[in-house]
């Protein structure tokens, strides 16, 4: 059994039905997590001595729009004292998704989440300043999300330059 199979065994003897089996694919290694134990789920990651995932190496999300749940939320762990990586999903529906943050736990997580809210509209309960990061603070909608509405401009050269400069909006004075 290797170690990642024994952090497994062991997150399974703990929080029991809330976290899934094992899943390899390509090398990774990747545990389901419900939502409501993601904060518990990672303080145990992180203080258990044999183990020590004391680097949150990603926060992202992935959209499965029209599927339900909707979202996951992917956390990849890393373990200096072990080098190894443990990826974490967490499956949100797609009505009102929200799940813990992790930033008493790893306080880089602040960044991602704000990063992950921005773009796919994902609420980190309990956060100390969830608001958007990339996109200006009066947008609305979030781009990252399959169901928003795509935008598009002609590309411009210099054989059709004078008809898409007629066309475009310029700051008049």
């Amino acid at each position: 059994m290797n170690l990642l199979e024994t952090v497994v065994d062991k997150l399974r003897k703990e929080f029991g039905e809330g976290v899934q089996p094992l899943e390899e694919f390509r090398g990774e290694t990747k545990v389901n997590v419900d939502p409501s134990l993601i904060v518990p789920v990672c303080t145990f990651l992180h203080e258990d001595s044999d183990f020590s995932f004391n680097f949150l190496m990603a926060l992202t999300c992935v959209d499965y729009w029209p599927q339900e749940p909707r979202f996951t939320v992917a956390y990849q762990l890393y373990s200096q004292k072990n080098n190894i990586i443990l990826g974490l999903r967490a499956y949100l529906p797609g009505s009102d998704p929200g799940i813990s943050t992790i930033e008493s736990v790893y306080p880089n997580a602040n960044w991602h989440e704000r990063e992950v809210y921005d773009m796919f509209g994902i609420t980190f309960e309990g956060h100390s300043d969830l608001r958007r990061i990339l996109m200006p603070h009066d947008w609305e909608g979030h781009p990252q999300r399959k169901d928003y509405p795509l935008g598009y401009e002609e590309v411009q050269f210099s054989y059709n330059f004078d008809e898409i400069d007629q066309r475009k909006k310029y700051a008049r004075e």
